[in-house]
């Protein structure tokens, strides 16, 4: 019996997505020891330093963020259908692209850190900074890249366990180190960039120890399968339409963060402190959106519509749920978590003012990235992309009508309406979606 055709209980879910969002809670924690660390330094430049450079890198790496949406929704239906030879080649073909990726990116680095600062507004003390930052962090892309494909192929296999277990050593190993280097060693902001590239070259080595069953055969030295043309495009279309996507919403975070540093650099380093509720919240999320990945793309490769609409909805129950808890959470205590993060008075003082658009980020966005989850597992990319597009524009549009009148007030809704559009355009698409499954 394939895993499509077990029941798709709240256990199931909870089972698939607990972990993950346990796994994933570290991942803005870690961004908080970031932010919090250099923040104990007591000046403004060097929390906003951290954050345009996590930033720009995350921005560069997440353009592959294609690569463990479509392993997953792939590899889930190759499971669904019981194509267990394909499960392999999957995972094959994510690694090759993932180091392909990661290389292409260091090779550009120098190009792709002028870019970056040529749209960026920030004061040159935060600029040096970031640059520094970058050129340690940068050699470690092929590995950050490689295991998008990794993690996703984990998900779609529901080995939620290695998954959970990858993710605490990196953050953990990387919280340890930040503490050490920056703490212990005094070595600042390039201290921050040395503990992630050591964390994210022993987590690649450790996913790839995960994977090792599928390497124990023959089966992924089954070229003819891997390079198969067929399968390639189709592989193909699906990460195009993915990164396309990936550009849009990267285009918005960065942008986000750009336009915020022209407020100067308390309101940017503010808007960087604030952002890490906005990666927990997405973090978080990611647990309920993976299980609705994992169980939409195994019930349409069994081509069961009834499985299909029972996993829609229990895992979107859930990730609303999670984030009405968020929503409170931030509430009772997002003042307090702001002064853990941040010494300085200023910042503290600024990151205050906008904390309510982070209370209602976790109700507002809660359709958006359960339905993200859901089009994923479908491999449904076409809708993904364009809807994509259109939440992007009317971002931008937001962005342009509120900002002369109110600044960065006006930012932070730009952002929330894009979230409310994406939700709202996939969900209009969803019934064309439940009737892919026959």
């Amino acid at each position: 019996m394939t895993e499509a055709v077990s029941p798709i209980t709240h256990r199931r879910v909870l089972t698939i997505a607990l972990p993950i969002v346990l796994a994933n809670i570290t991942v803005p924690i870690l961004g908080a020891v970031d932010t919090g660390v250099v923040g104990q330094l007591g000046e403004a430049a060097p929390i906003g330093a951290v954050g345009i450079g996590a930033i720009i890198l995350g921005a560069l790496y997440w353009l592959f963020g294609f690569l463990r949406m479509g392993t997953v929704g792939l590899t889930s239906q190759a499971r669904g259908a019981g194509e267990e030879g394909e499960v392999v080649a999957l995972l094959v073909r994510a690694l090759l692209i993932g180091a392909s990726g990661g290389l292409a990116i260091v090779v550009l680095q120098v190009p792709l850190m002028w870019a970056s600062f040529q749209v960026s507004p920030a004061s040159p003390e935060v600029e040096a900074l970031a640059t520094g930052y970058m050129r340690i962090r940068i050699w470690s892309a092929p590995a950050a890249v490689a295991m998008f494909g990794i993690t996703g192929w984990l998900i779609a296999q529901e080995r939620i366990r290695a998954v959970l277990i990858l993710q605490l050593w990196m953050n953990g190993l990387n919280i340890t180190l930040d503490l050490w280097f920056v703490m212990g060693l005094d070595w600042g902001v390039n201290g921050v960039a040395f503990a992630t590239f050591l964390a994210e070259w022993s987590g690649l080595g450790l996913g790839i120890w995960f994977c090792r069953d599928a390497f124990s055969g023959t089966q992924w030295r089954n070229w003819a399968r891997v390079f198969d043309g067929a399968r390639l495009r189709r592989m193909a279309v699906v990460n195009t339409d993915l990164l396309i996507r990936s550009l849009m919403i990267q285009g918005i975070f960065v942008s986000f963060l750009f336009l915020g540093a022209g407020f100067g650099d308390a309101t940017l380093a503010a808007n960087q402190v604030l952002m890490q509720f906005l990666f927990i919240t997405g973090y978080a999320m990611d647990g309920f959106a993976s299980a609705a990945e994992t169980l939409v793309g195994q019930a349409l490769g069994a081509r069961r519509r009834a499985s299909l609409r029972r996993a829609a909805w229990m895992t979107s129950f859930w990730g609303l749920m999670s984030n009405i808890v968020l929503a409170l959470v931030f509430a009772i205590f997002g003042g307090w978590i702001i002064d853990v993060m941040t010494t300085s008075g200023e910042v503290r003082e600024v990151a205050r003012l906008y904390l309510p658009y982070m209370i209602a980020a976790p109700v507002l966005g809660w359709a958006a990235w359960m339905l993200d989850g859901i089009f994923v597992g479908a491999t449904r990319s076409g809708d993904m992309r364009n809807m994509m597009v259109v939440s992007f524009l009317i971002y931008a549009v937001a962005a342009w009508a509120l900002m002369p009148t109110y600044e960065n007030h006006g930012l932070w809704g730009a952002l929330l309406i894009s979230f409310v559009a994406r939700g709202v355009s996939l969900a209009l698409r969803y019934p064309a979606l439940e009737a892919q499954a026959g």
